[in-house]
């Protein structure tokens, strides 16, 4: 992930970080019976991308490192599902289920090119 030297500096963990906020800015609005499931589902699949990326940053070996952005991939993914059905039952509007959603859009292309980067980098070992 280029020549950074924490975790905190790659942009890609600093979007999801960004996305995790607004998350739990968001959830903190949503009804109180949601408050251990919707809620907490969601919150617990966004902190899961950032965690992931950054377990990544301490794994030295290629294959490891790849397997931690798979997880965060999968993580995303999961956070976008659990976007859809908020804004599906109401609790998002559609403004801000689009912006939320366009945050998640652009960490999955970052995401894809630090996958891209570390795989070519692991090839040429």
């Amino acid at each position: 992930m280029g020549n950074y030297l924490s975790f905190e500096e790659t942009p890609v963990w600093k979007k999801a970080h960004a996305l995790i906020l607004d998350i739990y800015k968001f959830t903190s609005k949503f009804p109180k019976e949601e408050q251990f499931a919707l809620t907490s589902q969601l919150r617990r699949a966004a902190v899961s991308i950032e965690a992931n990326i950054a377990e990544s940053f301490g794994r030295f070996h290629f294959p490891d490192r790849l397997n931690f952005f798979y997880h965060a991939r999968g993580s995303l993914e999961e956070t976008k599902s659990h976007l859809l059905l908020s804004k599906d039952l109401g609790y998002l509007n559609q403004e801000d289920f689009g912006r939320l959603r366009s945050s998640a859009e652009q960490i999955g292309m970052d995401l894809n090119r630090v996958i891209a980067t570390t795989r070519s980098k692991k090839d040429e070992q």
